[in-house]
């Protein structure tokens, strides 16, 4: 039986576009894989511990291999209880609107949580960083309001892309497939256009996903 974390970024989900195209994107896909459980996790209503005091001594306590002490060894290990829910998943979703041209705060905040030495990433000073996460099937759905699939909207660049594609690197999952929900506003003709892309892209996902989770 497969699981997929469904990360959701949007928060307002009954009436996202990235959150619609992530409902689509699962129905597909349960479709296909009936006894697929998913593990749903909103950002916006979970409690995402602060960043800061105990838990930032206790990552450079673990660069340096330096004893925690034990409000480090707590705060850790909450930290921890968040990569281990990433990596227990068999296929990553990630649904989330660009804002001010990156991502909501509240997805680069779990990202600076679950980016950690010896949980989801090592490093050696002679050969650099190393991954530690397994490589599984990742994707994002990612709402705009300008169309940003073949470059800049109107002068406007796409800083959330990249940045997603190497921090899901950067820990192990790789090759990750980003799929632009676009654009939100604008022409009608272009919105149209831009949700028959939409939902092409979603069914190719949904193969892809049967496909290597089967």
């Amino acid at each position: 039986m497969s699981r997929i974390l469904h990360i959701e970024a949007s928060p307002r989900a009954d009436r996202s576009w990235s959150s619609k195209a992530a409902r689509n994107f699962l129905a597909q896909l349960k479709e296909q894989l009936p006894k697929m459980e998913v593990d749903h996790f909103n950002i916006w209503t979970a409690i995402l511990p602060t960043f800061d005091g105990a838990a930032i001594d206790a990552k450079y306590a673990k660069l340096s291999n330096t004893p925690l002490t034990d409000a480090q060894s707590r705060a850790w290990k909450l930290i921890g209880h968040y990569v281990a829910r990433l990596d227990a998943a068999d296929a990553i979703l990630i649904s989330t609107p660009m804002w001010n041209l990156g991502v909501p705060y509240r997805l680069k905040h779990l990202f600076d949580l679950v980016t950690q030495p010896g949980l989801s990433f090592s490093f050696n000073p002679a050969t650099g960083y190393s991954p530690l996460l397994r490589a599984r099937p990742t994707a994002v759905l990612m709402a705009t309001s300008g169309d940003f699939t073949e470059g800049p909207s109107h002068g406007r660049p796409d800083l959330a892309t990249p940045y997603l594609r190497t921090a899901l690197a950067f820990i192990g999952l790789k090759d990750a497939d980003i799929a632009h929900v676009s654009p939100t506003i604008g022409l009608p003709e272009a919105m149209e256009a831009g949700a028959r892309r939409t939902e092409g892209e979603v069914r190719r996902l949904a193969a892809s996903f049967a496909a290597r989770l089967a």
